[in-house]
């Protein structure tokens, strides 16, 4: 149960009504984040334009790798909501459970090469609070690899964006 009290639909504005009306027809529900989100318009807006954009847009990532940042980054900060929200979305991208589960124990154990492990452990360094002392020579070194500005860009923007909405829903209580 969440630490605040978090609005129901009709108790929504009317913007966020119109949003929250497809997930309702579809799933019968809204998250709790969701809801969380649906409290301040401006927050709710703010972040959806970040999903859009970070997540379901196509963009110079692959949908692989930006769920194993999503589930990384997720379980590096403990939020164990977004974790199991991200499982279901990697399964609907066609993710086995096999990845999945890889994922979760770690960079290292993921069947895949070095280059992906390059960028997803340097997205897990640059979501601690100590990513200050992260060094020209470490960018430099994922762009050897192949990784482009851009690409090295988004994967630190989602990044960022998991630990946002890890914090919200890790502070506010949601999916306990």
């Amino acid at each position: 149960m969440a630490h605040i009290t978090l609005p129901e639909f009709e108790d929504m504005t009317p913007a966020i009504q119109e949003k929250a009306r497809p997930i309702l027809e579809k799933t019968g529900q809204l998250g709790e984040i969701f809801k969380l989100l649906a409290i301040d318009e401006k927050i709710y807006f703010a972040t959806d334009g970040m999903i859009q954009k970070y997540l379901l847009d196509e963009t110079t990532l692959s949908y692989d790798i930006k769920e194993a940042i999503a589930l990384l980054i997720s379980k590096e900060n403990g939020c164990k909501m977004c974790v199991d929200v991200h499982k279901n979305i990697a399964k609907m991208l066609g993710l086995s459970e096999i990845q999945i589960e890889e994922i979760l124990q770690g960079v290292e154990s993921m069947n895949t090469d070095d280059k992906d492990k390059a960028l997803l452990n340097f997205c897990i360094k640059a979501s601690h609070k100590d990513n200050y002392k992260i060094l020209k020579d470490e960018i430099d070194a994922l762009k050897e690899m192949g990784w482009s500005d851009i690409q090295i860009i988004e994967a630190v923007a989602i990044t960022g964006y998991f630990n946002y909405i890890n914090t919200l829903s890790n502070v506010f209580g949601l999916g306990e």
